[in-house]
């Protein structure tokens, strides 16, 4: 049986290549969400953080005076325009920003405090593989923060559709594969103006 990786690479560079321009154009009340979500972390100064899946980079700001600068923020995503439009918006003087895939990180063993990942989950190809690699990274302990600036609900409807109970997102099917990764959820939100899930690293 053949790997799909490259595939599954592919789709997701093409989703993301084509949107890449006007990203932040099309989002642009998102900013407070953001500040939020990653004040979740309670972050410290000198914290070494990963914004998995990182975009545009708009995490990055938030991300950077939670660290300060002393802590050490990488940016990481697979598609080449999306990190373009991050140098772009001036996000890259942040952190470093790195191509490269959520599955195989240039990044050594338990070397971060935490990770942070908006809309992320939803774009993984292999959940639990790729979960346990952002676990890798991080020491025991640290935290993860699967972030998206609305609810479920509220973006299925953006996109015609309504909630199925397969969504990996829901609760009784997070914290299972969540526990499979070697994380431990330990806040849920799932509201209209975000969907915010913490975790700690376990072990």
């Amino acid at each position: 049986m053949s790997d799909n990786r490259t595939d599954d690479h592919a789709r997701v560079q093409e989703f993301f290549a084509a949107r890449a321009s006007d990203w932040d154009a099309r989002f642009p009340d998102d900013g407070p969400a953001f500040d939020a979500a990653v004040a979740s972390l309670e972050l410290r100064p000198g914290s070494r953080v990963l914004d998995a899946g990182c975009g545009t980079g708009r995490a990055l700001p938030a991300l950077r005076r939670a660290v300060g600068p002393s802590g050490v923020l990488v940016g990481v995503d697979l598609t080449p325009e999306m990190l373009a439009a991050a140098v772009r918006a001036g996000r890259g003087r942040e952190g470093q920003l790195l191509l490269a895939d959520v599955g195989r990180l240039p990044l050594r063993t338990e070397s971060l405090d935490a990770v942070f990942g908006a809309g992320l989950i939803s774009h993984l190809p292999r959940p639990t593989e790729n979960l346990r690699e952002l676990a890798r990274v991080v020491q025991p302990g640290g935290l993860l923060a699967l972030f998206h600036p609305i609810g479920r609900a509220a973006l299925a409807a953006r996109h015609g559709r309504q909630i199925t109970p397969d969504d990996q997102r829901a609760e009784p099917n997070l914290r299972p594969l969540l526990a499979g990764s070697g994380w431990e959820l330990t806040s849920y939100t799932d509201e209209d103006t975000r969907f915010l899930a913490l975790a700690r690293r376990t072990g």
